[in-house]
């Protein structure tokens, strides 16, 4: 079998994601959240640019026909409020009612709205070039949108905020008449998520409200801003008066009568509180990685998780049941190793109560060089948690002239809590220690057993492995696992001389998503259950042997697909998907990859996630993202649209009715949000 060679693969950066918590106010709106340390959003090189006579359909006269319908328009059954501007009075059951229609409507075929949604200002010579190609008709304003912007007047968003609500400033230019200029006038981007409320807010019927206490000229006021804006944006972008009438309307309800009348569109409440309504991304996603990253036993009495609510907000709740720990291990940038005084004086106080204990993250510690001291810290640590948890231990244990006294023997375990924001990341580095140490295994070993046999996801920097290289020997010669004389002379396995310290993300026990380099590492996916390969417009560099082990029939690969914002993959799916589910089928695993493991590959495994766990886009959005672990996946706008409509098949296939649970400008509001504070 031909190989193709690749460039190297971009290093992969890291993070760490926050905890999750329980239901908390304004966690969804006008979030300005502080970078969370070592989470970055990974950059995804543009492919060239396609022919666009194959991918690309220029937008026809007779599109007007395939409008999306509005029981918003004509406004003619509506109490009209002024005729210049015009405006219209509108009800919270009547709005509910709009909402749950749009919903219900197919969105209008991804080529009829791109690239124009990419952004495409005149004077980027560059974004236009690339995406048009001087082909003005594709630079046309879509007649095939007719969306529902909803504005909310007074207060910011962390309260009385109906579903899908934007501020003033986030439609409007500051003290204007107009409509926000969003497309970007210079760069080149596939992944302007930022500007789709302001970019679609002039093609759509735009709805004005205010919490109690706004009055009524308040929202007039607004409301008459709206509508000259709507009228400004026509004469100056629909010369030839093809586009549709787009209208403006007052909320006649107070926030309390919709509260009362129709409690479905209220995503936070006047009490700041999210009412569940409303799917949250934040939220969801916090949810989805506190499932995947919840407390489990990793060795005896020893367990692996996130960082408890209880320890997070003190005074606030209490450990639930099963939750009791007699140590808690927070591994954080900040800590320093621990010495033999400072551990003998907490297992003195263990007996007064749970303790708590600071140890270096991942990633902080560096290879030691001539000074022992640092290793021995990390060993004694290690040892004195072994019989923390093993009381009755082996005969090895410790006596006492011991650096660490033991004590007499007791008859209790201490049950050991080894925590970090996201259960995953900052703790690696002394877990991975520990089961070397509590189980007499080598550096690679651990990292399956962690894997494989305690179905943890966890991810480890390139540090990690060099550190616990170097004190691979210690651990394994002070093991009382290890027999005498097995720890000299291990060698790693081929697998793990390329391994940077993060595996594939298992997304499902049968599908793993990750990069090109995962990819090329065969023995590793051999190592881990993996027998098939999907790889999505990148090429593997596998020897014949390699493809002989694993079979040619069990590699598939997606050819003439780039990142680049307008290559199409909805014709891929059902052809990935049947891939994937032909491994699951068989009891074995799939890597899907691409370059970088965030955009093509993650929209391939999204797909699967929504069509095999019955999952909204949002939801199969966080439920992915949550498990990608150090990378932040980031399909691009044309792939989560094609998404969006992949969800309209997955719906009409069973029979169910076709209603969106969130909105396009919507998604794409939530998207940039979450990703703002990782943004270079």
């Amino acid at each position: 079998m031909a190989t193709v060679v690749v460039q190297q693969q971009q290093q992969m950066l890291r993070h760490s994601t926050p905890p999750p918590t329980g239901i908390a106010p304004a966690l969804s709106l006008n979030r300005n959240p502080s970078p969370i340390p070592n989470k970055h959003i990974p950059i995804c090189p543009t492919g060239p640019t396609p022919v666009l006579s194959q991918t690309v359909s220029p937008i026809h006269r007779d599109d007007v026909t395939d409008q999306t319908s509005s029981l918003l328009y004509p406004p003619d059954r509506y109490l009209q409020l002024s005729n210049s501007p015009a405006l219209y009075s509108i009800d919270a059951v009547t709005l509910a009612s709009a909402l749950d229609h749009w919903a219900s409507q197919p969105l209008p075929d991804p080529s009829k709205v791109f690239p124009w949604l990419h952004g495409l200002h005149p004077e980027n010579s560059l974004q236009l070039g690339f995406f048009t190609n001087r082909k003005r008709s594709l630079r046309r304003t879509p007649r095939v949108w007719r969306g529902i912007t909803i504005l909310k007047v007074g207060g910011d968003l962390t309260t009385a905020r109906l579903k899908g609500a934007v501020s003033l400033d986030e439609v409007l230019a500051p003290s204007t008449t107009d409509f926000l200029a969003v497309d970007p006038r210079e760069g080149f981007s596939v992944r302007n998520f930022q500007i789709q409320t302001g970019k679609l807010a002039p093609l759509s019927d735009v709805v004005v409200y205010g919490e109690d206490g706004v009055t009524r000229k308040q929202l007039l006021d607004v409301a008459g801003r709206v509508a000259t804006a709507q009228h400004r944006w026509r004469v100056k972008n629909d010369l030839d008066q093809v586009l549709p009438d787009y209208n403006t309307f007052v909320l006649s309800s107070t926030f309390s009568e919709v509260e009362q009348r129709a409690p479905a569109i209220i995503a936070i409440n006047s009490r700041g509180q999210l009412t569940g309504q409303t799917m949250d991304f934040f939220q969801w996603e916090r949810w989805e990685m506190c499932d995947m990253s919840r407390a489990s036993e990793i060795s005896s009495n020893v367990w692996q998780g996130p960082t408890p609510d209880y320890l997070l907000r003190p005074g606030t709740c209490e450990p639930t049941n099963g939750e009791y720990f007699d140590l808690f291990i927070e591994a954080c940038d900040n800590a320093s190793l621990p010495g033999p005084r400072f551990l003998a004086k907490l297992n003195k106080q263990l007996d007064n109560g749970p303790q708590r204990l600071g140890f270096p993250s991942s990633g902080s510690m560096l290879p030691p060089s001539g000074d022992d001291r640092e290793v021995d810290d990390v060993v004694n640590t290690v040892r004195w948690l072994y019989y923390l948890a093993n009381p009755e231990g082996p005969e090895h244990r410790p006596d006492a002239d011991a650096d660490i006294p033991m004590g007499p023997a007791r008859k209790k375990s201490r049950k050991i809590l080894i925590h970090c924001p996201d259960g995953y990341t900052e703790s690696s580095l002394l877990v991975i220690a520990y089961l070397m140490f509590a189980e007499g295994v080598t550096a690679p070993d651990a990292w399956l057993k962690l894997h494989c046999d305690k179905k943890r996801n966890f991810f480890a920097y390139p540090s990690d492995v060099t550190f616990l290289r170097a004190v691979q020997g210690r651990l394994l010669h002070e093991s009382p696992a290890t027999p005498a004389g097995c720890f000299t002379g291990l060698a790693d396995p081929p697998w793990f001389r390329y391994c940077d310290g993060s595996l594939p993300s298992r997304v499902l026990p049968y599908m793993y998503l990750g990069n090109l380099s995962h990819a090329n590492n065969p023995e590793m996916l051999w190592a881990l259950g993996i027998r098939r390969i999907l790889s999505i417009g990148e090429s593997v560099t596998w020897s014949n042997s390699d493809v002989a082990k694993v079979g040619a029939e069990n590699i598939m690969h997606i050819t003439q697909v780039q990142d680049n914002g307008i290559d199409p993959l909805t014709q891929e799916f059902e052809r990935c998907l049947d891939f994937i589910r032909k491994g699951k089928n068989d009891r074995t695993a799939t890597l899907v990859h691409c370059r970088v493991g965030v955009s093509r590959s993650a929209t391939i495994c999204i797909a699967e996630v929504m069509a095999s766990l019955g999952l909204s886009f949002p939801r199969a959005y966080c439920f992915v993202r949550a498990r990608r672990l150090n990378v932040i996946i980031q399909p691009h706008l044309r792939f989560v649209y094609e998404l969006l409509k992949w969800e309209e098949l997955q719906l009409q296939k069973q029979n169910k009715s076709r209603k969106r649970e969130l909105e396009w400008p919507t998604v794409a509001r939530e998207i940039a949000l979450m990703n703002k504070p990782y943004s270079r």
